[in-house]
């Protein structure tokens, strides 16, 4: 079963191998970079899932010969002072897809005000944990959680979410 993550962060990577793994045997996972369509952080709910769907349509025209295209888009909720933080997992076969979102968890304050600056979530957590690429490591998730909760975690349980629809093929 060949798999095409529309990213090569290794994250998205890992985390969609563990999620199909879950359910299947045999899965090879490849990371191709395309375009999202959208900001380099998106900031609403909508803008989001816009993403991972540009990214799946993307991967799709750019390597037809997989069994399933996912796209995973990291973004924002923002409510005046307050950010909360998730993605949206989109999975395509090329004739059905599923959809699910990652929890969400708020940001502290500071990582708020520096995105507010304009600066994306990665770079505005490297500059307060003191770190480099955190994004393709454990992300703000890990960070904020003692690596108790990483960004891998975080996204393969939405993975495996997503493939809900593949599971049941009767009831969607």
């Amino acid at each position: 079963m060949k798999i095409v993550v529309a990213s090569k962060n290794p994250v998205k990577i890992n985390a969609t191998d563990a999620g199909f793994s879950t359910y299947f045997e045999g899965v090879e996972v490849l990371g191709v970079s395309v375009e999202s369509g959208v900001s380099d952080q998106p900031k609403s709910d909508a803008e989001t899932l816009k993403g991972a769907i540009n990214r799946v349509e993307n991967a799709r025209k750019k390597f037809s010969d997989a069994d399933y295209w996912v796209g995973i888009e990291g973004g924002l909720s923002v409510n005046g002072s307050e950010v909360e933080a998730f993605a949206w997992i989109v999975i395509s076969s090329g004739e059905k897809t599923g959809k699910a979102r990652t929890t969400s968890f708020q940001l502290p304050a500071k990582v708020a005000e520096l995105i507010a600056e304009g600066y994306e979530l990665g770079d505005a957590n490297d500059m307060l944990f003191k770190q480099q690429n955190s994004k393709q490591k454990s992300g703000a998730v890990g960070l904020l959680t003692g690596n108790k909760i990483n960004r891998t975690a975080l996204y393969k349980q939405a993975v495996q979410l997503a493939l809900v629809s593949f599971l049941n093929p009767g009831l969607y």
